[in-house]
This record gives structure tokens, C-alpha cells and sequence, in this order.
């Protein structure tokens, strides 16, 4: 078996605020939508998807306690792709910073919550 490729889900309350902040806000595109609950969200070369459900996700509270992430986007610029955001209107709950294990790297949440890292490998 050969694995071509992970797709992770996010759950909103909100199907189209979730678009609209993915791909007005990020810049991301919307790669498909069935019907009112469900949709592709295309971010690069890689793509994740939105359900919609009765009540928000349990997990962002999760996340937030044991400080972990729901998405991490790799990236060539934090630098420039954080001051591109901020002009969409996003704000970030941590601005670019380097890390310990050689990154660059910023954090938001999006509509919903989910916390979303946008991180850029440090040259060796």
C-alpha cells in the first residue's frame, strides 16, 4: 500500500464563514463544497477539509490546554506571509518568532477557533 496523501478534517458550525475565512482571509481555495456541509479547502499542493456540526468542536479546547496545534502550514517566508496576512485582517496570537528546532514560525485561529501554525525551516 502506498499512501498518496492525508487529509485532515476540521468541524465548523459555520460552513461559509469557515470558506470565507479560508479563502478571503488566507488566501487559501475552496477546491470543492457538497451541498450545505461540506467542503475542500486547497492550501498550495495540499488540501484539508471543513464538516459542518451542530456544536463546536471539542478538540479546540483540547488544543488550547496542551498548547498543540490543529494544522501546521509549512512555508517559504514567515516573515512576508504573516505581514500578508495581517493586512487580510488576521490577527495572530503569536507573531513570527524562531524556535528552538529551527523555525520561524507565527500563530492564529481561525473562525472557528482551531489554532493554526504557519512555519518556515531555518537554514542549517
Amino acid at each position: 500500500m502506498q499512501i498518496s496523501r492525508v487529509i485532515p478534517q476540521l468541524r465548523t458550525t459555520d460552513l461559509a464563514k469557515s470558506i470565507s475565512f479560508y479563502t478571503t482571509r488566507l488566501g487559501f481555495k475552496l477546491e470543492f463544497q457538497y451541498e450545505d456541509f461540506y467542503a475542500g479547502i486547497r492550501a498550495g499542493d495540499q488540501i484539508f477539509h471543513l464538516k459542518l456540526v451542530d456544536d463546536a468542536d471539542p478538540s479546540i479546547v483540547f488544543v488550547d490546554l496542551g498548547d498543540h496545534f490543529h494544522l501546521y502550514f509549512e512555508i517559504d517566508d514567515a516573515v512576508a506571509a504573516a505581514e500578508l496576512l495581517k493586512s487580510n485582517g488576521v490577527s495572530l496570537v503569536e507573531d513570527v518568532h524562531r524556535t528552538e528546532w529551527a523555525t520561524r514560525e507565527f500563530v492564529l485561529k481561525d473562525d472557528q477557533g482551531h489554532t493554526l501554525y504557519f512555519g518556515q525551516p531555518e537554514p542549517d
